[in-house]
């Protein structure tokens, strides 16, 4: 398989060699602007064509780890954990050990990506469900967010902020799948629309598969249901479902439902994926496999800079 670049990122000076695959390395701080910009485009096409290399194309089942399978639809393409880890810092975000993959559509009309993850804490009691309070959830998940902009601005990258919900937080105690979405746009930055983070959990014994959807607030209402569908592609293996907990020996997570919203788990579980929202604006601008993705990227590359943002 050929990966296929627009001629824009052809003409960009290839300055920075790298090699690994999760931890991508940046350029230091006091590099200037414009080196720092040549050196994330390099590590950004370096990152892809490492992806090509080990992309699985649907109709597959892709195994999550030791705790069940993803049922891969044709049309969809799936990239395994190291190659998306480096993905994602080479696109302004922070690497994720309990990732296990990314997921894009093929198909042009569809502009989204979803990133796939478990988190094995033990058993979620989702007691608190019925009690919480989301504007409280709200406002704990914009100051994670505000924390994780020092990282990202001392790397050359746009600070981002949690402006709302798209989606507030739902659970349904039949399915013990939980979802909620929140608007991201990058700060101090009025022109921009923001895109979108629709995220869906589905419980376990051991933890909890989180499925994170990203798109566009343009077109959050259209493509959430692929968020839902892929979550519905994901079965546990027999003895790491839900039901299949016992209480006294098996291990209890230390925070409840609402911890997956904010509390304990926002800055790892709102932050990370929220900063991958920033990829969004730019990654389909590479293209895996035969050209599936043209016309939608296409699409995408043309769409004027946001100010402030990588281009």
């Amino acid at each position: 398989m050929n990966l296929v670049l627009p001629h824009r990122v052809l003409a960009i000076a290839l300055t920075l060699a790298l090699a690994g695959t999760a931890a991508a390395q940046t350029p230091p701080t006091s590099a200037p602007p414009a080196d720092r910009a040549a050196a994330n485009q390099a590590e950004q096409k370096a990152a892809w064509e490492a992806a090509d290399k080990v992309a699985a194309h649907g109709p597959a089942t892709i195994p999550l780890i030791d705790q069940g399978s993803l049922a891969l639809p044709e049309g969809y393409t799936f990239i395994p954990k190291d190659e998306a880890n480096r993905i994602r810092r080479a696109w302004g975000g922070f690497t994720d050990p309990e990732l296990i993959g990314m997921v894009w559509s093929d198909k042009a009309s569809e502009e989204w990506y979803a990133i796939i993850g478990f988190t094995k804490e033990g058993y979620i009691r989702d007691d608190d469900a019925k009690d919480w309070d989301a504007d409280e959830l709200l406002t704990t998940l914009k100051e994670g967010t505000e924390s994780g902009n020092q990282d990202r601005i001392s790397r050359g990258f746009t600070p981002l902020a949690v402006t709302g919900w798209i989606e507030a937080p739902q659970y349904d105690a039949t399915t013990h799948r939980l979802v909620w979405s929140a608007k991201v746009v990058e700060k101090d930055n009025p022109a921009d629309e923001g895109s979108a983070n629709y995220k869906t959990y589905a419980l376990g014994r051991d933890g909890y598969f989180g499925l994170n959807l990203v798109t566009s607030t343009a077109t959050i209402d259209s493509e959430k249901k692929y968020a839902r569908e892929l979550l519905n592609d994901i079965s546990y293996v027999p003895g790491k479902r839900y039901a299949d907990f016992t209480e006294g020996t098996d291990r209890v997570a230390e925070y409840g439902l609402a911890a997956l919203v904010a509390g304990v788990a926002a800055k790892k579980l709102g932050l990370i994926a929220i900063i991958g929202a920033f990829v969004l604006k730019f990654a389909k601008v590479f293209i895996i496999g035969f050209g599936v993705f043209g016309v939608a990227l296409a699409k995408l590359f043309r769409r004027k800079p946001r100010d402030g943002g990588i281009s």
